[in-house]
């Protein structure tokens, strides 16, 4: 196990943030979910700027929160909102700041159980199960460029995801 900073990675409802969280715990160090550090900085969440400014303006921010997380936070263990990896700067980011990226390759019927099942009404880029499913498989090929693919199925629990990141990184 070396000491570089892990950022985990995938489609929404993948289990970033709770795979994040168990790894961290593991690791004894501080983790940080980029979508609630977005949050905290600018008063609103992803979903109300996507809302209110567009996918775009969102990116650009989502950018700028990885810049300053990879270069002034301590964090070992960084969740990455689920379109963040798609953008090329922000894997140069990563790449630059040497970081071990890990993609939950989680499958898509799993994902959207678990986006339909949160009851929550806040993912704009998740309207409905086609446009959904069309966006999941259009990040694949980028979530593919990741250094660690971790396959995750639904009966898999967030500890047993975390021991296998473990394991590979």
């Amino acid at each position: 196990m070396s000491n570089r900073r892990i950022v985990i990675l995938g489609f929404m409802g993948c289990g970033k943030t709770t795979v994040a969280r168990v790894l961290a715990r593991y690791l004894n160090c501080e983790m940080v979910d980029l979508d609630s550090f977005i949050t905290e900085r600018e008063g609103r969440s992803p979903a109300e700027i996507i809302d209110r400014d567009g996918e775009p303006s969102f990116r650009n921010l989502e950018s700028l929160a990885l810049r300053d997380v990879l270069q002034t936070r301590r964090a070992r263990i960084v969740a990455l909102g689920g379109g963040t990896w798609t953008v090329p700067a922000n894997r140069t980011i990563i790449a630059l700041h040497d970081c071990s990226s890990v993609w939950l390759d989680t499958p898509f019927d799993v994902c959207w159980q678990r986006i339909s099942e949160s009851g929550r009404n806040d993912r704009p880029l998740a309207p409905d199960r086609n446009s959904t499913e069309l966006r999941y498989r259009s990040r694949c090929a980028d979530y593919a460029l990741a250094d660690h693919r971790i396959v995750v199925d639904n009966q898999d629990s967030s500890e047993f995801v975390a021991r296998k990141i473990l394991a590979r990184t």
